[in-house]
């Protein structure tokens, strides 16, 4: 069933989504989960034991996803398709979350400098009909980095709301030698995955 208009809904607080869909005009409402252990959290995002990066990127993204769609139906919202996505990013075998204090940050870039890591970003999308998702790879190889370039980096507000620990729309793009994959699924949204993932719920922009 297509909607009977061209919105769709967002599941997500990230700016990073916001802007990207924006400029492929894709229009869309906010439907912030709640992330705040004080608050109570909609959907966790700890990894489980022995949980593979794309295993849980997905699995995260989905549940996301899943919830939102329940909440329209809760709150007897209009029915749109509902968007959702998750990021993580990986090192040899292991994921790499947000870090929470400088010490933390300092020692992800310590460890990413000078080699290349996986940036996983996967997308659902839930609506009456559908219930698709996609999960983009990409890995990101960085420049050595000095002590003194971290220590800088790490005093800046950037990378502590990001998974890795660093954000390629910022500074950190002055860090980065080579891209194989999606510049915009290491920004948190692969726009031309999530264009054709909307497209089977009869959303388009062009």
């Amino acid at each position: 069933m297509r909607p009977l208009d061209k919105k769709i809904y967002l599941a997500s607080k990230s700016p990073r989504r916001r802007e990207l869909l924006r400029q492929v005009g894709i229009d869309f409402e906010l439907l912030s989960l709640r992330s705040d252990p004080g608050r109570g959290i909609d959907v966790s995002e700890d990894v489980l034991a022995s949980e593979p990066a794309a295993a849980y990127v997905e699995r995260v993204a989905r549940e996301k996803g899943a919830f939102a769609w329940n909440v329209l139906h809760l709150r007897r919202m209009p029915l749109r398709p509902v968007l959702s996505a998750d990021t993580t990013v990986t090192i040899d075998g292991e994921i790499l979350g947000k870090p929470a204090t400088p010490n933390e940050a300092v020692a992800m870039l310590e460890r990413l400098s000078g080699r290349t890591h996986q940036v996983l970003t996967s997308v659902a999308l839930h609506y009456i009909d559908v219930a698709e998702q996609v999960t983009q790879v990409s890995h990101v190889r960085f420049a050595t980095l000095s002590p003194s370039t971290i220590k800088a980096y790490c005093a800046t507000s950037e990378p502590y709301d990001k998974a890795g620990g660093y954000g390629i729309q910022g500074l950190a793009a002055l860090f980065i030698e080579h891209i194989e994959g999606s510049h915009s699924g290491i920004m948190g949204l692969p726009v031309f995955e999530t264009a054709q993932l909307l497209k089977k719920a009869g959303i388009t922009s062009l």
